[in-house]
Order: C-alpha cells, then sequence, then structure tokens
C-alpha cells in the first residue's frame, strides 16, 4: 500500500530565519493522528536563512540524521565534534545519554536540508557524531546505502545508527526504472525533480509512506534525487 503526502499538505511554520515544513507532528504542529511512521518519529524539510541555525541545544536517545539538499550546515558539539556538512553529504548524531550540539548555516545562501529523527533501539549508547560524502553520480540500478544500523552493511561505507534501519539516497537519471526491496516499511521522500511510485506521481518535496510490500518500483519521469527510509514498525 502507498499512501502520497503531498509537500503542500505538510505541517507548516516559518520563524523568519527557518521555514520548516513537517511530515510529522514536532514542535508547534500537532496532529495526533500523524505522529511517526514505526521507529521513524521525525522528518522535518527546513530552510535555513543565511548566518541563521539552531544555537546550543540538548537531545538524548535518539538518532538524528541530516542530509543536506542544498547549501551547508556547520555542526559543533559538547563532545568536540565539530564539521560542514554540504548539499549531497549526510551526517549522523547517535544523542544516546545526551547531548548537546548546535546547526548553523555559516554562508550567504539559504540552507535546505531533511533533518530526520529515527527511535534507537539501544538508550543510553555513548554519543557520537560522524559525516560522510556519498557519491553524486546518477544510479540505474540501485540507490547506495547511506546510513545503516545492521551488521550485513557494516563493509559498505554506511554511516552507523542503533537501530535495524536503512536510508538509501542517490540520484536516478530520467527512466533509470528501479526496482527497490523493502524489509519492513519504507518512507520515500523526493528531494529533486518527479517520479512514479508504482505509478503513483511524486513531485519535488512530496513523500511516500509504503507499507505492507517487499518491493516498490520507481520511475523517474525527470532526473531526480530521493532518500528511501526503510524502518520497523514498532
Amino acid at each position: 500500500m502507498i499512501n502520497v503526502k503531498k509537500f503542500k499538505n505538510l505541517g507548516k511554520a516559518n520563524h523568519g530565519w527557518l521555514n520548516a515544513n513537517f511530515h510529522f507532528s514536532f514542535a508547534e504542529y500537532y496532529d495526533r493522528n500523524n505522529m511517526n511512521f514505526g521507529q521513524l518519529r521525525v522528518v522535518n524539510d527546513d530552510l535555513i536563512e543565511p548566518h541563521m541555525g539552531f544555537d546550543m541545544h540538548s537531545h538524548e536517545n535518539m538518532e538524528i540524521i541530516t542530509y543536506v539538499r542544498k547549501g551547508v550546515i556547520a555542526h559543533k558539539d559538547n563532545a568536540g565534534n565539530k564539521g560542514i556538512t554540504k548539499a549531497g553529504e549526510v551526517q549522523v548524531m547517535s544523542a544516546g545519554s545526551g547531548i548537546y550540539h548546535s546547526e548553523n548555516n555559516p554562508t550567504d545562501d539559504i540552507t535546505n536540508l531533511y533533518q530526520i529523527w529515527i527511535i534507537p533501539n539501544k538508550k543510553n549508547v555513548k554519543p557520537r557524531w560522524d559525516q560522510a560524502t556519498f557519491p553524486k553520480t546518477p544510479v540505474s540500478d540501485a540507490l547506495p546505502i547511506l546510513v545503516s544500523g545492521r551488521a550485513e552493511d557494516a563493509d559498505k561505507g554506511a554511516l552507523f545508527i542503533h537501530q535495524d534501519a536503512v536510508i538509501y539516497g542517490g540520484n536516478l537519471a530520467k527512466c533509470a526504472e528501479i526496482t527497490h526491496p523493502i524489509k519492513y516499511q519504507a518512507y520515500l521522500l523526493l528531494s529533486e525533480g518527479e517520479i512514479e511510485v508504482d505509478g503513483k506521481r511524486l513531485s519535488k518535496g512530496d513523500a511516500a509512506a509504503i507499507t505492507e510490500q517487499l518491493s516498490v518500483s520507481i520511475k523517474p519521469l525527470t532526473d531526480a534525487e530521493m532518500l528511501i527510509i526503510d524502518i520497523p514498525s514498532r
């Protein structure tokens, strides 16, 4: 079953420096029928104005993944980690027993990113932060693995999280139709372009919640960029 979530119907909040679009209930946007997708708790599609961002604040017992779609985000935390994540790159923070961090846009251009929160399968782990650059060349057979908590992906260069989940992501050239396998259930985020998912059309910013299927057919109608989060239901 596929449930398409249109960008225009996402929860909205505009704070001037931050224009946020919420896939699930978060902050001032509350919908008791839209709290999460299994162990996927948060997907925020954020636009951050130049030289603005999130000042130092705390998290605990959450796997927080940031995928930068456009621009740059700068990370700094109280564990001594710091780094710059650019468009097409991913950073992961295991908040674990507790961590303070900040994220800011240090440039003169707007930054657009997905912030993704996944509920961990282990609590109070030692906090950690990591980032990686992944190939931007369009693929025609399978999306690369960006993030994974599965043992079988340990040697594939994926960033680690404490959950039996995988985030695939990358670029597909127009008409490069693929069949994507699903272990649990999948949440597809279309970052750029237009695609058909089992015949259902998605445009830039849309999402598709896919349940009770072992695979899904993805047909790009234009060059497209996407993330697919394969996540346990509980």
